[in-house]
């Protein structure tokens, strides 16, 4: 406990990079925080800052202590919502890192379901990619990831995992839509509405054109996968999204049809966290929640 506040300081240049502005940024003086971080080191036994001229950088002992210093203090926000939940109050802060197609439809219903029974307990969701998440999970900002397809996470805990087939979004007025199942190659034919590269939607689509030696050349790119709902409802154009983030009780107007697996490989939208971490208690609670939904 007595580390707390010199790693606040630690930290606070770390991301200032320099004594001078992390000082005015904590409201004390410059040679005082100095100060600290010398008897700091010294008691450490290492210099954990490079001194350059135009300020202050982590070296390499520098980067295991402000990793040590993220893992403690999720470590005593995790012991405090324990001892919390021995009140029988449901206290806490879950912090969420997810694919976009979990916002329109599955996680508001989940997070208010959890609401419901702790209203203690409040939420930030951010949207990433499979690797922004993995960034997130590693530095602490998200207690928890959903991604589909993250083929770049090494340092994953899979909590739970569920299949997710790539569907073709189209008009129902569209020549394809009264097909139970589709080949690429037959989409290939139409205008085509794709999410960017960063998205596993269309890596699993990138690699399956390969195989049928054919490009994909979509006449719209977007980051948003609502935007690829919303124009795929006009003209014949067809776009693609997994089923966790569709619902046709809120989009009648659109028809929504699996690509053949033999086509296209089947994606898994995965459930997780950092691996060697130990989840507050909300988060642990909330993820075994989203785990039921997601097997149910």
């Amino acid at each position: 406990m007595r580390h707390l506040k010199i790693y606040e300081m630690i930290e606070a240049v770390h991301w200032a990079g320099s004594i001078r502005k992390a000082a005015e940024d904590m409201n004390i003086t410059a040679s005082a925080l100095n100060r600290r971080i010398q008897a700091f080191e010294k008691e450490f036994g290492a210099d954990v800052f490079e001194r350059l001229p135009r300020g202050m950088r982590l070296n390499t002992a520098g980067e295991l202590l402000l990793r040590h210093i993220r893992f403690q203090r999720q470590d005593f926000t995790r012991v405090q919502s324990q001892v919390i939940d021995l009140s029988g109050v449901r206290r806490g802060h879950v912090k969420i890192a997810c694919s976009q197609a979990l916002l329109p439809y599955f996680l508001p219903q989940q997070i208010s379901l959890y609401r419901s029974e702790f209203p203690g307990v409040t939420f930030s969701v951010k949207v990433r990619d499979r690797i922004q998440a993995e960034l997130d999970l590693s530095t602490f900002e998200s207690d928890l990831a959903l991604v589909f397809e993250p083929v770049h996470m090494v340092d994953f805990e899979v909590l739970h995992a569920v299949r997710q087939p790539i569907m073709a979004v189209m008009s129902h007025d569209h020549p394809l839509s009264m097909e139970s199942e589709l080949r690429l190659r037959d989409c290939l034919d139409y205008d085509l509405v794709l999410p960017d590269r960063q998205y596993g939607v269309r890596f699993l689509l990138e690699q399956a054109a390969k195989r049928l030696r054919r490009n994909l050349e979509p006449i719209l790119e977007t980051e948003s996968f609502e935007m690829v709902r919303h124009y795929a409802a006009y003209g014949r154009s067809i776009g693609f999204q997994i089923p966790v983030g569709l619902n046709k009780a809120a989009r009648p107007d659109l028809a929504y049809i699996p690509l053949a697996e033999r086509d296209v490989a089947v994606g898994e939208l995965l459930l997780g966290h950092l691996r060697g971490r130990t989840l507050p208690v909300a988060a642990l609670k909330f993820a075994g929640q989203i785990a039921t939904a997601l097997h149910n």
